[in-house]
């Protein structure tokens, strides 16, 4: 398995896709029943393969990435080769990311002498889908982008 097999909760809302992912190799919902039952090494072998093929997909398809802290923000631009990222860390300890209040303060002091940016890029070290799919074990999110998107355009100006 190159991912993690996905979640009885993923499983479940994934249950469509599952059935044309069986039903792709003639298995029906009996066969299957039988394999869970009589053969669980293969049942296993079966979710485990659907569940890299969800992850794959997912990951070929991400191209923003959030990873939130109580003093930092971690975001992350995904690109083919390489992947960009804006660091903001606030230096007044009480400050808590992970908090509404928090992402007020941040942006009421940006530009002040109590946030720290840093702005980086590197080329990706491992296959790229296996690099965000570590970043997102570590606790990043997939992201529509906004956020990155919003403080670089602030940043380059």
């Amino acid at each position: 398995m190159k991912y993690k097999r996905l979640t009885r909760e993923q499983f479940e809302a994934l249950h469509k896709e599952f059935s044309n992912f069986l039903a792709t190799q003639s298995i029906d919902k009996a066969e299957w029943d039988s394999i869970k039952a009589n053969k669980p090494e293969v049942a296993d072998q079966e979710l485990d393969v659907f569940s890299d093929l969800i992850w794959e997909g997912v990951l070929t398809n991400a191209h923003y990435l959030e990873h939130f802290s109580k003093n930092h923000i971690f975001l992350f631009h995904c690109q083919e080769k390489l992947i960009q990222s804006i660091v903001l860390k606030a230096l007044e300890t009480q400050v808590d990311f992970m908090q509404k209040e928090g992402l007020q303060w941040l942006s009421d002091n940006m530009f002040t002498d109590t946030v720290e940016i840093h702005i980086g890029k590197k080329e990706y070290q491992i296959e790229r889908n296996m690099a965000i799919f570590d970043l997102i074990t570590e606790g990043a999110i997939l992201s529509d982008g906004q956020l990155y998107l919003q403080i670089n355009g602030i940043i380059q100006s």
